[in-house]
């Protein structure tokens, strides 16, 4: 009499065979992560001694010869045009909300005279500072008082409305006039000064390089940077609120000046 197989025991039909095959083939599975995990440590591998390689040439590598370091400046005078004159005024008191008060009104009034005659890149106008401090006295504890201090500036290259300005404004007092360049002509000024000074580097590398021996020379690193300081005035307060309340004040009298721009060039070159 035959018997029958369990089921348990009996082989995998060709269908269970081929998606078993499938299975190992399939990635992803845990044949194929090993496989990712070990190419990924070979590579790790070799980009870490490719880099200590590198490390190693770049320190046992001399320095680069006949590497000179050289500089060049260049300097133009040119008239400043551009006026900046700045009012201030201060406020006292006991009362915190008082003081901040009063400064407000003595802007408003002052903004309110310079708006008339404002004129953007000619007379421009835009207030400064706004603050307030505590005051304290010897063997009080506790603050005392209050002080202020508030600041309007008109700027611009109509120097002849600027100063005719300073006349009519009321409640502030001046506290500093300058001069200086414009963003205009700073701009056009900082381009014709540095390219001077890029010329003279150029011209420095070449005349070294011949003086060495050598025939020319090849630029290996540069900086380039120009500089043209405020050329302002630190003026005292010159007019009293006594003063201010006359409106028959007279102008402001102002002379511009020069300002100097200048350009520096700096680098290295390989004399070759």
């Amino acid at each position: 009499m035959p018997t029958t197989r369990p089921k348990s025991a009996m082989a995998p039909s060709g269908a269970t065979a081929g998606r078993a095959v499938r299975f190992l083939r399939v990635g992803g599975r845990p044949g194929n992560r090993c496989r990712e995990a070990w190419r990924a440590w070979v590579l790790s591998l070799g980009l870490l001694t490719t880099l200590v390689g590198s490390a190693a040439m770049a320190q046992t590598q001399p320095p680069p010869a006949n590497v000179i370091s050289l500089s060049a400046t260049a300097a133009m005078e040119v008239p400043s045009d551009w006026l900046t004159v700045v009012y201030a005024t201060t406020r006292e008191g006991t009362d915190a909300a008082e003081v901040q008060s009063q400064l407000k009104q003595a802007l408003d009034m002052a903004l309110a005279e310079a708006r008339k005659v404002a004129k953007p890149g000619e007379l421009e106008v835009r207030t400064g500072g706004f603050s307030m401090f505590p005051r304290y006295a010897p063997k009080v504890v506790g603050i005392t008082g209050w002080q202020g201090r508030v600041e309007l500036i008109t700027e611009g290259r109509d120097t002849a409305a600027i100063s005719k300005l300073s006349g009519r404004i009321q409640g502030l007092t001046i506290a500093r006039v300058g001069f200086s360049l414009s963003r205009q002509a700073r701009e056009k000024v900082e381009a014709e000064v540095t390219a001077q000074a890029i010329d003279r580097f150029r011209a420095n590398a070449e005349a070294v390089s011949k003086q060495f021996g050598f025939g020319g020379y090849s630029v290996r690193e540069v900086s380039v940077g120009s500089d043209a300081p405020y050329s302002g005035l630190q003026m005292p307060v010159m007019r009293s609120q006594a003063m201010n309340a006359s409106v028959a004040v007279e102008a402001l009298p102002v002379e511009a000046g020069k300002t100097t721009v200048t350009a520096q060039v700096s680098g290295t070159v390989q004399m070759k």
